[in-house]
C-alpha cells in the first residue's frame, strides 16, 4: 500500500476515534455501537477521499480505517467493545488529555506489544483491506448486538413504573429469592419490594428493594441515603433503576457502613438475560427474549 495512502488512512482514524472517545466521555462513559457512524458523519469534517467507497467490497474509507485502528485502542485498554456498546475506560478518559496523535501512538505501541506476546492470535493485517473478514464479522456482530440491546432498552422504557417494579421482582425470583411484598400503587414508604431467602423470611439477610423507573435520569446520592435510612438489623439494601447512578450516588453506596447493591439499566438487562431461563413463563412474558446464535470472533 502506498505510503501516502497509509498516512491518510491513519490520519482519518486518528481524528474519528478521538472524536468518538470525547463523545463517549460526554455521555458518561458508554455509547451504542450503532450510533458511532452517524455521530462521526454529523460531527467530524470528512474529506471527499474519506467518504469514497474503495476496494472490492466498496467499504467507505473512513469506516474501514476507523474499525481497523479501533483494535489498537482496545488492545491499549482505552476502549472496550461489548454487547453492542463501546465503553471508555479510565485509561481512555485520561488519554483525552493527550493530543489525538498521541492517543493514536499510544494505541499502536500497545498493539505492537500485544502482537509480540500473542503472535498466533494476531489476525489483523498490517493495513486495512477488504480481505479483513475477521474485522468485518466483529463489526457486524457489534452492530447487531447494539440493535438488539437498544430494542430491549426501549421495551423497558415503554413500561410503567409498576410494570418495571414487577420485572425487578421477577428477576429476584429467578435468582432464588421469595418476594412476598411488592408495593401496590400509591405511596410505598421508600420500599418497593421485600425479598427473602426462605418462604417465611426467617433467614437473614432480608433484602429491601427500591425501584426507580427513570430511564433518562441519573439517581442521586439523596435517594441512596433515603433507602439506607429504612434499614433495620438483618436488612441489606438493593436499589434498581432503569437509568443510571450519579458518581455521588455510587460513592455514597461504597462508603456506607450498611450493604447496598446498585443495579443500573444496563446491568438489569445483563441480569435479565443471565437468569431468563430460570424464570416462569409468566415472568418471562414481562420481557420476552429470543436467543439467536451468531458466528463469533476472538476479539
Amino acid at each position: 500500500m502506498a505510503k501516502d495512502h497509509v498516512g491518510r488512512t491513519k490520519a482519518t482514524a486518528t481524528k474519528t476515534l478521538y472524536a468518538v472517545m470525547k463523545e463517549i466521555s460526554r455521555r458518561g462513559g458508554s455509547m451504542p455501537a450503532k450510533e458511532l457512524y452517524p455521530f462521526v458523519e454529523a460531527n467530524v469534517k470528512l474529506t471527499e477521499w474519506e467518504l469514497e467507497p474503495a476496494g472490492k467490497n466498496k467499504y467507505i474509507r473512513w469506516t474501514n480505517s476507523f474499525q481497523f485502528y479501533s483494535i489498537n485502542y482496545a488492545k491499549a485498554g482505552l476502549i472496550v467493545k461489548q454487547k453492542g456498546m463501546w465503553y471508555l475506560t479510565p485509561e481512555g478518559e485520561a488519554a483525552l488529555k493527550l493530543t489525538p496523535e498521541e492517543v493514536m501512538e499510544k494505541g499502536e505501541v500497545a498493539y505492537r506489544e500485544w502482537r509480540k506476546l500473542n503472535p498466533r492470535e494476531d489476525k489483523r493485517d498490517d493495513e486495512p483491506t477488504d480481505e479483513n473478514a475477521e474485522r468485518d464479522r466483529a463489526e457486524e456482530l457489534n452492530l447487531l448486538e447494539s440493535d438488539a440491546r437498544e430494542g430491549i432498552r426501549q421495551f423497558i422504557v415503554s413500561k410503567s413504573p409498576y410494570e418495571f417494579q414487577d420485572m425487578v421482582a421477577a428477576l429476584l425470583r429467578a435468582m432464588g429469592y421469595h418476594t412476598p411484598f411488592i408495593a401496590p400503587k400509591g405511596k410505598d414508604g421508600g420500599i418497593d419490594i421485600i425479598a427473602y431467602l426462605d418462604p417465611l423470611g426467617a433467614q437473614t439477610p432480608r433484602i429491601k428493594v427500591q425501584v426507580k423507573h427513570k430511564p433518562d435520569t441519573a439517581i442521586g446520592a439523596s435517594d441512596i441515603r433515603a433507602l439506607l435510612g429504612v434499614l433495620r438489623a438483618g436488612d441489606i439494601a438493593l436499589f434498581v433503576t432503569s437509568g443510571t447512578f450519579s458518581s455521588d450516588a455510587r460513592n455514597t453506596s461504597t462508603s456506607s457502613r450498611e450493604f447496598i447493591r446498585l443495579i443500573d439499566g444496563d446491568e438489569f438487562i445483563d441480569m435479565w438475560q443471565e437468569y431468563y431461563d430460570k424464570m416462569t413463563d409468566d415472568d418471562k412474558n414481562m420481557l420476552p427474549l429470543k436467543r439467536i446464535a451468531f458466528l463469533g470472533n476472538n476479539e
